[in-house]
């Protein structure tokens, strides 16, 4: 019953032989999911919060930051898929290398990561929705659309929209992988054409006095009774912490490996890719938004006040652009679909991957046999994001989800390390090329972003977590399936 037991690679191979879920994934496909995820709330919103609040012009380097700290953990990602190509992701990973209860505690905080980067989502879609519906001059009630954190109103009060945008994705999600990877495909390619269009459009409004300075001088913020630090190199820093969530997308790629035609080569292949297209589109984005729009302007208590839940859309506005606003509000409106779409597909597998071990409950695992998905798994998140999404304000939600993030991405780094060690003639059709260096700047870099985020984020993260592993000892440990009935070949 040892808390530290590994599941051993034939156990993983008997998995997939006998999984119920269809193979109904290619390599585009793939790509396009981890694009679907990554193109959105990154873009569309928290460009804004991160001028905002953390670093002025210099988003730019913090995009840049955050994205060679991807590039280490999509390396060690994309090794860990072409051994173990299997749903579950970071969780299946470390069960295989370094033990169960490190196991639990990477599933747990990628439930984390997920759960709320799915919540994140949903108030920024409630945003750009909002703004959509103004534009034909509809305009929903203030109690209908705010969460009662940030209600200023008397009374009760819900993020309406946020509810309904988790209950319609879960309606797409139960039918079946083969028709919402066809869906989501569709979206990807209607949002990322309109990328391109505000980087090309937006260059003829960029006034370059709002470059200056490009990295502001440090001051305290001081909003609503809370002051925090902002800009200078330390605002960089942090924000490549804050907008880290953005790039959740590449991992949710591994989630799908239990549903890809030829896992071993093409996961790696939409890791990789996904990331390096997304990282380019978002610092030309963040040069152009806060070239546009000086960054001061983002202030959630100025006169721009919508400016942070639909910043892009907003430059345009003040540009004198009103027509090019129509065209990016509706597609992030559409595009944040196809995020929250990736994002509640891929914890529905951790989850998947989790129950089949025994670690949670077994309805998480149940396949249902004409849609070959787990439709009670979907069902039951879905009505908890829903609710969350609607009562809790946003940056709460995406400050959390960025240590989840960076939590899996560190945890990634070290495990495929000890694999390597520990079982070197495993077959990997990738490897990490200088395996101990990409590790060592992976681990250092996440964990250094990681004390880098708000210390409210931090807290209730770790406070989270001291949940989960009571969770694992008193209901994980005892149901575990590799300690009722050991694997031949299991470490005990």
């Amino acid at each position: 019953m040892s808390i530290w037991r590994v599941k051993p690679v034939s156990a993983f191979e008997a998995d997939m032989k006998k999984s119920e879920l269809k193979r109904v994934l290619g390599k585009w496909s793939l790509t396009a999911i981890g694009i679907g995820a990554i193109i959105g709330g990154g873009i569309f919103v928290l460009t804004g919060t991160g001028a905002y609040y953390h670093a002025g012009p210099a988003l730019a380097i913090s995009f840049i930051i955050a994205g060679i700290a991807c590039v280490f953990a999509a390396l060690c990602y994309s090794e860990f898929s072409s051994i173990l190509p299997v749903e579950g992701s970071a969780y299946a990973y470390a069960y295989g290398t370094i033990g169960e209860i490190f196991a639990w505690i990477i599933g747990w905080g990628l439930i984390l990561e997920y759960a709320m980067g799915s919540m994140t989502v949903a108030v920024s879609w409630s945003g750009y929705f909002n703004k959509l519906l103004k534009m034909f001059h509809i305009h929903l009630p203030d109690y209908l659309t705010t969460d009662p954190a940030s209600y200023t109103g008397e009374g009760f009060s819900m993020n309406l929209p946020a509810f309904l945008i988790v209950l319609l994705v879960i309606s797409i999600l139960v039918r079946g992988t083969s028709g919402a990877a066809k869906a989501n495909n569709f979206i990807v390619l209607l949002k990322v054409s309109a990328v391109i269009f505000v980087i090309v459009a937006g260059l003829f409004f960029i006034n370059t006095a709002n470059w200056s300075p490009f990295i502001p001088d440090a001051v305290q913020i001081i909003e609503k009774e809370t002051t925090h630090e902002a800009y200078g190199y330390a605002g960089i820093v942090s924000g490549a912490a804050a907008i880290f969530f953005a790039y959740v997308g590449f991992d949710a790629v591994s989630t799908q490996a239990g549903e890809a035609i030829n896992p071993k080569k093409d996961v790696p292949f939409a890791i990789i890719a996904s990331l390096l297209v997304c990282t380019v589109l978002y610092i030309l984005v963040s040069l152009v938004l806060t070239g546009m729009m000086n960054y001061q302007d983002f202030n959630p208590l100025g006169k721009y006040p919508e400016a942070i839940k639909a910043p892009v859309a907003y430059a345009f506005d003040i540009a004198g652009q009103a027509w090019a606003g129509y065209i990016i509000t509706i597609a992030a409106t559409v595009g944040l679909i196809s995020v929250l779409m990736v994002m509640i597909m891929g914890q529905s597998r951790i989850f998947l991957g989790m129950s089949k071990d025994g670690l949670i409950p077994g309805v998480f695992s149940k396949i249902h046999p004409i849609s070959g998905t787990p439709k009670r798994n979907l069902m039951i998140l879905g009505g908890f994001i829903s609710v969350v999404a609607a009562f809790t304000p946003i940056s709460k939600l995406a400050d959390m989800t960025s240590f989840g993030t960076l939590f899996a991405f560190t945890m990634v780094c070290i495990a495929v390390w000890i694999l390597r060690i520990k079982q070197p003639h495993l077959e990997r059709t990738f490897k990490v090329p200088a395996l101990p260096v990409i590790a060592i700047c992976g681990i250092a870099i996440n964990t250094y972003l990681m004390i880098n985020l708000s210390v409210d984020a931090q807290l209730l993260s770790l406070s989270w977590l001291v949940v989960g592993v009571l969770v694992y000892f008193s209901y994980g440990k005892r149901n575990s399936k590799l300690g009722k009935t050991p694997v031949e070949g299991a470490d005990e």
